[in-house]
């Protein structure tokens, strides 16, 4: 006889949406995952990788039991042989306090990630362990690093206009940023604001999904979007459509962020961002002319050396139009810090040395005194998603680095690993999770038991920190305890624990200067912020030129794919995967559709097949983030042509800036 049921839970991966799901489990295996309704925003429906999440949970790649690498065998090589828990902790431990004891607790790196982006399994238990060994620490660039610093430094993290109240919005601007591939709920509120009659205005190299409904489309150049701003912003002013009355009372620098984009005319940012002048103004046209109008910002514009600047700027598009205190008015970026939330450790950070997880490779190569001789890898797969990845791959393979790699399956970067430990998946732990979308707290438990030997995160380093000697008094890194100090106070513990979710105390459909106001220290927007001024070489809102040049022309961007949530489920997407190029681009170089191709530059190489797209801009070619090494020919994906250089500020990844060239492989 099979026992069913379906059990309310929440899925904490990376999007906006944090969806509420209904999981059925049959016979202690979950059957089917789908939507429900308790988080109102998702609305009952989830996207297709999540739907698809138990063959995952249950793929033959799935990791069992613990691995210990067989003496001798060359990294790279999956050449494990199974260990027991106790065996595989006990040699962690040994080579951690060797490592601490010789060179110091600065030779221990922990590399983590957005893997869970769950507070349980993410600076809880591990952040306690690896500041009490006095470990380097890392400094977490690959996404929103640059938007943080804008939008922190323009206005404290200001919660933004909920996805919902676009449906009031009678202009919405899409702005680097692809709901179809990540947070799709976005989506039919788009659609019925357009019904209902909102234009849409989509900013973005490639023709999506939703710049093919546009009412105008802006391909603008990969690294461009602050130039596009800037002159958006000295037309506003130029033509008498800024908001004077409200920049005077709630805004500080609004003559200094005009003086800095006076030099941007519309020819002058027309043939920066390789866009027709006559767009950009029907663009300006329409946003001063519009209200309420609002604008979704995602992360595409930061991936680039002008990442901090082009959000900033973005950002003060609707204080100098005076688009804000209306409901569908104003901006949305990420709404994370909406929930007053507290960190789940106590444990201060140490004045320990910062390694960029943007330079990683540079790191393990180059750092000395002391030089790292442990690295602890969880909720991460640098070898799928750090930039230069060559050179992450060479620090990976150094014989004297002992690794740990900490997954739920064989990653790429695991095969690197001396020692492999089996994750949870989301499904099997008490996890707790903010949306940064969605105005949701939620809280789920195990919907099945752990697979195989599976350990949760915050299970597995509050051992280490007893083999270790690093107990401390009070020391409690059970859910319920992590629960109770995260959110604060024991009525919305137990409000989560009995309902599954909260809402923040702004409410889930706050207005902007109604309901919510800048958090800067004077509640003021500071639209050209002291601290970003003294971060940079070069004056804010400065504009960096175009990497390229003439060996490598194209830019190449790596945008989500609707089949993967950053390299997550990598293990599931089969087959290898193509480079998109313009028909003008692949014609120019005797190119033809699903010829095998050579993508290089500086920094190495990718062969795979192409794939004529004429939805991208001529002169930009993709190939998707998160990809494995099963996803190309040589084992090289698009990270290996990415750059380690940094944003102007905030220290973020410059992934957009790979510049390229593409030629047939003969005999393709």
């Amino acid at each position: 006889m099979t026992l069913s049921t379906t059990l309310q839970r929440m899925c904490p991966l990376d999007c906006p949406d944090t969806c509420s799901l209904d999981v059925t489990v049959s016979d202690g295996r979950v059957t089917r995952i789908d939507g429900n309704r308790v988080n109102p925003f998702t609305d009952g429906f989830i996207c297709g990788k999540v739907r698809g999440y138990a063959e995952h949970v249950y793929h033959a790649t799935r990791l069992l039991h613990p691995l210990v690498r067989e003496p001798g065998t060359t990294k790279g090589e999956p050449a494990f042989r199974r260990a027991s828990w106790d065996e595989a902790l006990a040699l962690i431990s040994a080579r951690i306090t060797e490592a601490r004891e010789r060179h110091g607790g600065e030779s221990i790196l922990p590399c983590c990630y957005g893997g869970s982006n769950g507070k349980f399994t993410h600076d809880s238990a591990d952040a306690a362990l690896f500041r009490r060994l006095g470990a380097s620490r890392l400094h977490r660039g690959l996404c929103a690093a640059a938007t943080t610093t804008a939008a922190v430094g323009l206005y404290g993290a200001m919660p933004g206009v909920a996805l919902s109240d676009y449906l009031h919005s009678r202009l919405i601007v899409v702005w680097g940023t692809n709901p179809h591939a990540s947070g799709i709920h976005f989506v039919p509120i788009v659609q019925r604001a357009q019904a209902a009659g909102a234009k849409l205005v989509v900013v973005d190299p490639r023709v999506t999904k939703l710049a093919r409904g546009a009412d105008l489309h802006l391909p603008v150049r990969p690294g461009t979007d602050l130039p596009l701003a800037l002159a958006l912003i000295r037309w506003l002013f130029e033509h008498d459509e800024a908001d004077l009355d409200f920049l005077e009372t709630h805004a500080r620098g609004a003559e200094e962020l005009r003086r800095r984009a006076e030099p941007w005319t519309l020819a002058r940012a027309a043939e920066t961002c390789g866009l027709p002048s006559a767009s950009i103004e029907e663009f300006a046209r329409l946003y001063a002319a519009t209200r309420p109008a609002a604008i979704r910002c995602g992360w595409g514009p930061e991936r680039n050396r002008n990442g901090c600047a082009a959000i900033a700027a973005i950002l003060a598009l609707p204080a100098v139009a005076g688009k804000f205190g209306a409901r569908g008015g104003g901006y949305t970026m990420s709404n994370g810090r909406a929930f007053p939330l507290y960190p789940a450790v106590s444990d201060p950070e140490p004045a320990t040395r910062i390694v960029k997880d943007n330079q990683l490779g540079r790191a393990l190569l180059e750092l000395r005194e002391p030089a790292l001789r442990v690295l602890f890898v969880y909720n991460a797969n640098p070898l799928s998603t750090f930039p230069d990845q060559e050179r992450v791959r060479r620090g990976f393979a150094r014989a004297e680095l002992f690794t740990v790699v900490f997954d739920q399956v064989l990653t790429d970067s695991a095969r690197y690993a001396d020692v492999v430990l089996p994750a949870t998946t989301f499904l099997e732990h008490v996890e707790l999770r903010n949306g940064y979308g969605t105005y949701a707290l939620q809280y789920g438990e195990p919907a099945i038991a752990p697979v195989g030997e599976a350990r949760p995160n915050y299970a597995v380093f509050a051992e280490l920190i007893g083999r270790l000697g690093l107990s401390a008094e009070g020391d409690d890194f059970t859910p319920l305890a992590m629960l109770k100090r995260v959110v604060g106070d024991e009525r919305t513990a137990s409000a989560l624990q009995e309902s599954g979710i909260v809402f923040p105390p702004c409410g889930v459909e706050p207005v902007q200067f109604v309901d919510v106001f800048p958090r800067t220290s004077d509640q003021k927007i500071h639209l050209v912020p002291e601290e970003l001024e003294r971060a940079g070489r070069a004056p804010f809102y400065t504009y960096v030129a175009d990497p390229a040049d003439g060996r490598h022309p194209l830019v190449l961007i790596s945008p989500a794919t609707e089949k993967l949530i950053s390299s997550s489920m990598g293990e599931l997407l089969e087959g290898q995967q193509p480079l998109s190029m313009h028909p003008d681009d692949a014609r120019a170089r005797g190119i033809a559709d699903g010829d095998g191709v050579r993508i290089w530059n500086a920094l190495g190489e990718v062969v795979t097949h192409a794939r004529l797209d004429p939805r991208l801009r001529p002169g930009v070619a993709q190939l998707h983030k998160g990809l494995w090494s099963h996803h190309t020919r040589n084992g090289a994906t698009a990270n290996a042509l990415a750059p380690d250089t940094l944003t102007d500020r905030g220290d973020g990844a410059c992934f957009n800036d790979a510049r390229v060239e593409v030629e047939r492989l003969n005999g393709a």
